[in-house]
């Protein structure tokens, strides 16, 4: 029977599709309330984990099937971890076949996802239990160790002594919620800018719905999911399935946070919603390739669309968020509006703003595939889209190397047929 609210601590091993058991279902029109674990880094340097994140395994939706979209309603995020740590990597050669994220092995036995045991602190204290080598796969360049203080809203990079102590109780200072099974990057120590503040604006990296094939959860997405294509490692995928089966789960998107709608495609029966890869706060494009980890909870509100089809997520974002030409209309501006067409003869087109998630192997990619998505849903041609996004939108990086937002105003008789225009223009609470 359906619940009215599920609450979801579990994660998976770091895969998931339509194989990954779910849990719920969760009613249509309910709430899901994630515990988190920290994404990248903690589950990057733990060896028995087959993903770059640490997912929350899916929740099941009543009435989603296949064809069908979720709306999920971003309602609140809370940052559980004291503090994170987080760089630039570096694979280690021999530590993978393939890929780093994905298809581990101890560099020293060739053990693949060896069992290994932690020896105390820094970058060589995960080791194979089999053999002793040092077994995480990844190695930070330059990194940090950041306190935080959410509720004053900052954070701060310690130096190499505080670096040391939080390490040594490095699954303290994380909050690792008690089903995660990831070791926390904080165990690393690192220390290469102290004093940097930075404002905390947490984040889910991930949230979305499962794909249909089996994946690696950090790999549902256009960017980091092409590597699976004919990759040398048990998680290989066609070209034909990265096409049609991935969701965009994995988007780091700063603007997918409280305040937010997200609305996600359904590629397996019940849609499966998964969280994850909460970020205490990223500056577009995460040029770092990650940010700060952190265990969080986030409160998200689910809704079934019937027979919308999408390829990828549509994203609305707080009105802040917005790029200035993709701002709603407002009363006083519309009236002015109305009155202007009048004189010159012109029927006023009414519009919301509506934000495509492009994806793809590079950023150019990224927005052509953008493109396509609105061209083929909302049946304009490819040109229309860019000339509306020129004039009424923008193409901003989520992620490097290949995650955009695609911001336009459509029309609203377009939202209207395919049963969305209610809420936009609820959510940005529009004038007509």
């Amino acid at each position: 029977m359906a619940e009215s609210e599920v609450f979801n601590d579990a994660f998976t091993n770091g895969i998931i599709g339509p194989h990954t058991k779910m849990a719920g279902p969760v009613a249509d029109g309910g709430r899901i309330r994630f515990l988190t674990a920290p994404g990248c880094w903690g589950p990057m340097i733990t060896p028995t984990l087959r993903g770059g994140h640490e997912v929350n395994v899916p929740v099941a939706v009543e009435g989603a099937r296949v064809g069908d979209a979720v709306v999920l309603r971003f309602e609140s995020i809370k940052v559980l971890s004291r503090a994170s740590s987080s760089g630039v990597d570096k694979p280690v050669e021999g530590a993978f076949v393939g890929d780093p994220y994905v298809a581990k092995r101890c560099p020293a036995c060739r053990e693949p996802w060896p069992e290994f045991e932690v020896r105390g602190i820094g970058q060589e204290a995960v080791r194979c239990k089999r053999c002793g080598a040092p077994a995480s796969p990844f190695r930070m360049v330059h990194g940090y160790t950041m306190l935080l203080e959410p509720a004053r809203g900052f954070g701060l990079t310690v130096d190499a002594a505080r670096a040391a102590q939080i390490a040594e109780r490095a699954a303290e200072y994380a909050q690792l919620p008690p089903k995660s099974r990831q070791v926390p990057i904080l165990l690393f120590g690192k220390a290469d800018m102290p004093g940097v503040a930075a404002r905390v604006r947490p984040f889910l990296g991930q949230l979305g719905t499962t794909p249909a094939v089996d994946i690696p959860d950090s790999h549902n997405a256009g960017d980091f999911g092409y590597f699976l294509i004919n990759a040398p490692h048990p998680y290989s995928i066609t070209r034909e399935q990265y096409e049609r089966d991935l969701t965009d789960g994995h988007l780091d998107v700063d603007s997918v946070r409280p305040g937010s709608v997200l609305i996600a495609p359904v590629k397996v029966d019940g849609a499966g919603v998964y969280a994850g890869d909460a970020h205490a706060m990223q500056g577009d494009g995460e040029v770092a390739g990650h940010t700060t980890d952190v265990a969080a909870e986030a409160v998200v509100r689910v809704e079934v669309i019937k027979g919308l089809r999408l390829e990828g997520p549509l994203l609305l974002p707080p009105e802040e968020d917005l790029p200035p030409l993709a701002k709603p209309w407002r009363k006083d501006e519309w009236e002015e509006l109305k009155r202007y067409a009048r004189e010159l003869g012109v029927e006023l087109e009414e519009s919301a703003p509506v934000q495509v998630i492009g994806s793809g192997p590079t950023i150019n990619e990224a927005a052509e595939r953008g493109f396509a998505r609105a061209s083929k849903l909302f049946g304009m041609s490819v040109e229309e889209v860019r000339n509306r996004v020129t004039i009424t939108g923008a193409v901003e990086i989520g992620r490097l190397p290949g995650i955009v937002q695609i911001s336009l105003q459509v029309p609203l008789r377009i939202l209207e047929k395919l049963g969305i225009a209610d809420i936009v223009v609820k959510h940005y609470k529009l004038p007509y």
